[in-house]
Order: C-alpha cells, then sequence, then structure tokens
C-alpha cells in the first residue's frame, strides 16, 4: 500500500506541474522556484513531514521534498549554531542530493550527444 501511496502523491505532485506548465503563461523555471517555496513553507509549519509519513519517496522526491529539506536543515542548524545555521543549514542539508544531481548530470553529459534544433 505504501508504494500506492507514494505512486499517486508524487504523480499528482507532477501532474499538478505540468497542468500549470500547459495551462498557465509560468515558465517551467517559474514552477521550480513555486515548488521549492511551497516544500519550504510547507516544511517551515510541519506539514510536509505528515505528508512525508503519508507518502514516503512520494513526497520527498518531487521539488517540494527539495524545499522541505531545506526548511529542515536551516531550523536544525538555527537551533544548534544559531543565526549562522541560516546560511549553513539548507546546504548541509541537502548536500547529498545536490552531489548526486551533479555526479549523474556530469556522467549523463558524457555518455550524451548534444544536437542542434
Amino acid at each position: 500500500m505504501t508504494y500506492l501511496w507514494a505512486f499517486l502523491i508524487g504523480g499528482a505532485i507532477c501532474s499538478i506541474g505540468q497542468i500549470l506548465i500547459d495551462k498557465t503563461m509560468l515558465t517551467p523555471a517559474r514552477i521550480l522556484v513555486m515548488y521549492v517555496v511551497l516544500g519550504v513553507i510547507l516544511g517551515s509549519f510541519g506539514v510536509y513531514e505528515k505528508l512525508i509519513d503519508f507518502a514516503g519517496a512520494g513526497a520527498t522526491v518531487p521539488l517540494t521534498g527539495f524545499g522541505n529539506v531545506l526548511a529542515k536543515g536551516v531550523k536544525e542548524a538555527v537551533d544548534k549554531d544559531g543565526i549562522v545555521g541560516i546560511f549553513t543549514g539548507g546546504l548541509t542539508a541537502s548536500s547529498g542530493g545536490i552531489c548526486a544531481a551533479i555526479l549523474f548530470g556530469y556522467l549523463g553529459a558524457l555518455f550524451a550527444r548534444s544536437k542542434e534544433k
């Protein structure tokens, strides 16, 4: 049942993004920023944690999950290090995901050939 909820919740989040691309004048970059900010807002109020408990990877993999990780990292770093945690917490918490994105992007660039449009 966990897999079903992860699929449905993650699919719903991604479907909403696709609908926003198709039906509005918003650019994909603005939708990306909107999703990250929404994840930060929901994470800062503790709402996103409940969604993660319910949907697992369906809530952590989309961009809203990245925003939640940033908010959670900042909150923990501020509690531990004070005001310096505002600047260090988000990057510390999300460093694994950022590193993986850079690594897999690099590997993809090594094996893919670019084409002119």
